[in-house]
């Protein structure tokens, strides 16, 4: 009875109230709306300048019409969608918006608010779903929003927040998908968190979480996803993760997890991803895992596990992955394997396996990627492997494989990497491996091959790294070796080679090593290296070489090592090798040279077995003698020079004594011009101001950090200059690029036009650009004063391997996405717009978090958007647009393809080298059969391979990335296009992208 009179009471009130009060509630919703509309126009005017151009449609009382504005009938805002703008919002989240009663949604995804999320976000009573994912947000998760009983979906990941999960989360009950990933989070996981029964997604990955995985955890049986990697969790997986039988992915890579690893996960049948790796885990792998028979891929890699693999891994039939490498695992590989013809993937690199490889292994097709070095594998390698259509890398280093290389390794046609080293491989090289076109890196060192090196390795145009030290081979060093023009590093040590080093070498000019030690190579050191610019390591020792250094390799400034050790040298040392600021090491002992050595760090730190045994050398450094005084030279030049000038005088006369005072009155005239000439050069160092310091003090200051711009300061060298590190007094660290002395000459020549371009470039503002404090000119040294970088360029992370592991796909996608967003700056947003013309691996700098930014304007220019843009070559080879060939016409295309350029390399790790012109070439799409051999020589196999989100990600910065690189210039997107498509990534890629379209990476070619 009661639940009647209650809603008929309700309608007798109604039939009460006069009709003309219906207006009265109209005017209290319009009074909402109003007061709604009001709180975002507070919102929108304390945004920056051009997040407020972003919302101009924010205007008059008409909200709901307003761009990102969803409202319900009675004009409440229901939804607040304001995702992935370009240049990204930027302000912070008002503690208005709790005004907001009937917002169900609300997303800023993708933009720059900062700022902290405020408490009166808890009185959003009815959202639903919150995105403020991939922002600036800092400071703690406030514990009031465990009041939102609605919610269902809170995305928080990729900001900067701080302090503990709060256990209000708990409160969440309706929850379904919770994201906090990638932000600075510490404490436990609180326990509250196995309140949320409803939970389908949990990511908590990359943050600073400490403690144990609460047992709690095992009541999620909704839950089909869990991240919980690259913490500091530690203690053991609690039992009760078998509880979770809804799980597919589990990933608890990058902790310090302990004790053995629970044969309840055993229990996880709906599982498709387990990853483990990089704990401390110890004990066996339980057979309880070969219970999982949906799984697709298993990384257990880097922990500390023992004893055999299961056989019950022939129950894993639907195994595309296994990584077991980097642990104590003993016995011989699973029989069943690969039973399905499945397996993809397969690491167990650096155990203590043994026996012969299984000949489900031999017969698998599918085979990718192959990493079995570092075990006590043996057999007969011509038997033990088949013919892998598939096959891109494998590696068998350091085991103990016998017999001779099978010619059906140049069958495997997709092969990019065959690394056989320390083995007791014999026989020949086989010539026919010139058919596995796609071969990059070849390592056979340290075998026992004999015979010639095969003339027809000469055809693997993208070969980057071979390595044959070690071995028995004879013969010449085959000329075609000068052809492979992606070549990086080369070492032939330790052989048995005779004749004279190729001149042809000199034109491998991407050579970063070159090892041609301990052979019977004759004749003298060409200078056709000196054309090998970037060449950091030489090593010609233990040779038969005859002749002098030439000079040429002064031209060396990227030199590090440089070994000569051990020959028939003779004469001096050139005296241009005063220029190897970058020499670290030198060792020329056992030859016949004499005279100084050079006046640099290297020589005068080298140690007396890195010199000794020659002829005559001297100089300041351990165990030479001091060459003779400079001063007494010279003194004895002036006494000869009188004595000269008086036996002249004699028989000449008053004739030659005039003409010897008209001389001195030149001379003195000179010397009037010189002062004047400083005096000018004097007023350059005042060009502007730079750092707060008058640019005479500055200069003062640098060269005073620098001692004068000494080795001990230098980090690098590039076309224009060296580069130096310099702590100012008041403790900032700058990076001083000090001009070499040809464009200080060209720079002195032309000093307005310089100081006018100068003046604009330190006007950019933009976070993925280095920043140009200034420039100092003086008499003596010209420099460029710049932010300093503290991990350096790309290039040389992306060449050490330990750096380059570090630089993880996550880090590898923020690198490109802050290359386009500085690209996309400098192209649309600056007036006028600039060209940079030299987009490089080595011109992009990172900070100590990964950042990108674009550095090294030399060759950029501030083009007027009306001129033609014509103007001589300039930028870095494989870089530079192919039209540039034919024409000097320089736009905003040419910086697009050289972005297409070092978004492959950051990907591959390396330059791709000619699978450029084979994308430029192409104004379609690859054929679907091609689109898997393209992707192939795009992943970087030093890091982990590619899962889920991340792996689409790299799929969608290649597709970019190829879209770039097209031949017509006219088919090639903006930057602009490019920065938005990688802020908000799509499956189909709008025109003009939609031409190259590629099959999705993960599951299909994983890394």
């Amino acid at each position: 009875m009661a639940s009647f009179l209650i809603p008929f009471q309700a309608l007798f009130f109604l039939m009460l109230v006069p009709p003309q009060s219906s207006n009265g509630f109209t005017s209290l919703a319009a009074a909402a709306a109003a007061k709604e509309a009001e709180t975002l126009l507070k919102w929108k005017a304390s945004l920056d300048n051009k997040s407020q151009t972003l919302l101009s449609s924010w205007l008059g009382d008409t909200h709901c019409n307003w761009v990102g504005i969803t409202c319900d009938k009675a004009g409440s805002i229901t939804n607040l969608s304001l995702p992935n703008y370009v240049e990204g919002l930027r302000g912070n989240i008002p503690s208005e918006i709790c005004l907001l009663k009937s917002l169900q949604w609300v997303s800023l995804v993708g933009n720059k608010i900062s700022g902290s999320i405020p408490q009166e976000i808890g009185r959003l009573s009815s959202v639903s779903e919150i995105y403020f994912n991939h922002n600036y947000l800092s400071g703690p998760i406030p514990a009031s929003i465990g009041s939102l009983h609605n919610l269902t979906k809170l995305h928080l990941g990729s900001n900067r927040l701080t302090g503990r999960i709060p256990g209000e989360v708990g409160m969440l009950r309706s929850l379904l998908y919770l994201d906090f990933s990638n932000n600075s989070l510490s404490g436990p996981i609180p326990e509250s968190i196995g309140n949320l029964t409803k939970l389908v997604q949990l990511y908590l990955h990359r943050n600073e979480l400490s403690g144990s995985i609460p047992s709690e955890i095992g009541q999620l049986g909704s839950l089909s996803d869990l991240q919980l990697s690259t913490n500091n969790l530690t203690g053991v997986i609690p039992a009760s993760i078998g509880n979770l039988t809804s799980l597919s992915y589990l990933n608890l890579n990058g902790n310090m997890f302990s004790g053995s690893i629970p044969p309840e996960v055993g229990m996880l049948k709906s599982l498709s991803v387990l990853v483990l790796a990089k704990n401390n885990f110890s004990g066996s792998i339980p057979a309880s895992i070969g219970n999982l028979t949906k799984l697709t891929v298993l990384f257990l890699i880097y922990n500390n596990l023992s004893g055999s693999i299961p056989p019950t891994f022939s129950n894993l039939t639907h195994l595309e992955s296994l990584q077991l490498g980097h642990n104590h695992l003993s016995g011989q590989l699973p029989e069943n394997l690969c039973s399905n013809g499945l397996l993809v993937n397969i690491s167990v690199i650096n155990n203590n396996l043994m026996g012969q490889i299984p000949t489900s292994l031999r017969d698998c097709k599918s085979l990718y990627r192959v990493r079995l070095e570092g075990n006590h594998l043996t057999g007969n390698i011509s038997e033990a492997f088949g013919v892998y259509p598939n096959l891109n890398y494998i590696a068998l280093s350091n085991n103990w494989f016998y017999g001779e290389l099978s010619p059906k390794w140049g069958q495997c046609h997709n092969l990019t990497s065959l690394q056989i080293s320390n083995n007791n491989i014999s026989g020949k090289i086989p010539p026919e491996l010139e058919h596995a076109t796609q071969l990059q890196e070849l390592d056979l060192s340290f075998n026992h091959l004999i015979g010639e090196i095969p003339k027809d390795l000469g055809s693997l145009s993208l070969m980057f790294r071979l390595l044959l030290s070690g071995n028995q081979l004879s013969g010449k060093i085959p000329l075609e070796i000068g052809v492979l023009s992606n070549l990086e590093h080369l070492n032939l040590a330790s052989n048995d080679l005779s004749g004279p080093i190729p001149n042809q070498l000199g034109e491998c000019s991407k050579f970063l090593s070159l090892n041609l030690s301990r052979n019977k190579l004759g004749e003298s050191i060409p200078f056709s290296l000196s054309y090998i610019y970037g060449l950091r390591s030489l090593d010609l020792s233990q040779n038969l070489l005859v002749g002098v250094i030439p000079q040429q390799l002064g031209k060396l400034h990227t030199l590090e090592i440089l070994d000569l050790s051990h020959n028939m040298l003779r004469g001096s040392i050139p005296i241009d090798f005063h220029y190897l600021q970058s020499l670290t090491f030198v060792n020329i002992s056992y030859n016949q040279l004499e005279g100084p050595i050079p006046n640099i760090k290297a020589f005068h730190e080298a140690s007396f077995d890195g010199l000794r045994n020659n002829k005559g050398l001297c100089g300041n450094a351990t165990g030479l003698m001091p060459c003779a005084s400079i001063t007494s030279n010279k003194m004895g030049h002036k006494k000869r020079t009188t004595v000269t000038i008086l036996v002249v005088l004699l028989p000449f006369g008053i004739p030659l004594l005039i003409f010897t005072l008209a001389g001195g009155f030149l001379i003195l005239r000179q010397k009037i011009r010189n002062k004047k000439s400083e005096s000018r050069e004097a007023q350059l160092g005042d060009i502007f101001t730079v750092l707060g310091f008058d640019g005479r003090i500055l200069y003062e200051k640098i060269i005073e950090a620098t001692e004068d711009f000494s080795s001990n300061y230098c980090i690098g060298s590039g076309r224009y200059g060296n580069v130096y590190k310099a702590v100012l007094p008041m403790g900032q660290v700058v990076a001083v690029k000090k001009l070499h002395q040809h464009e200080d000459s060209m720079l002195i020549n032309n000093l307005k036009a310089f100081e006018s371009e100068i003046h604009a470039l330190t006007e950019i503002r933009h976070r993925n650009v280095v920043k140009l404090h200034g420039f100092c000119s003086h008499s003596k040294h010209s420099f460029l004063v710049y932010e300093f970088m503290e991990r350096g360029s790309l290039r040389m992370i992306l060449s050490n391997n330990e750096e380059a592991a570090e630089l993880d796909w996550i880090k590898r996608l923020n690198v490109v996405k802050g290359l386009a967003n500085a690209l996309s700056y400098m192209h649309h947003d600056h007036s006028p717009p600039i060209i940079h013309r030299d987009i490089s691996s080595n011109n992009v700098l990172l900070d100590f978090d990964y950042e990108a930014h674009v550095s090294d304007f030399g060759t950029a220019r501030l083009l007027n958007p009306d001129s033609s843009n014509w103007t001589s070559f300039a930028g870095t080879i494989g870089y530079t647009a192919p039209e540039l060939a034919y024409t000097m016409k320089v736009d905003e295309k040419c910086d697009v393809y050289s972005f297409g350029v070092l978004t492959m390399e950051i990907l591959m790790g390396r330059h791709p080298g000619d699978l450029i012109s084979c994308l430029s070439s192409s104004l379609s799409a690859p054929e679907a059969n091609d689109q898997k051999i393209l992707l192939q020589g795009v992943i970087d196999q030093r890091l982990s391979p590619l899962v889920r989100q991340v792996a689409k990600d790299v799929v969608f910065a290649t597709k970019l990335a190829f879209a770039c690189v097209n031949g017509n210039p006219k088919f090639r997107p903006t930057m602009g296009q490019v920065a938005q498509a990688l802020t908000h990534p799509s499956p189909q890629l709008p025109k003009p992208f939609s031409m190259i379209e590629l099959g999705e990476l993960f599951g299909g070619v994983p890394g």
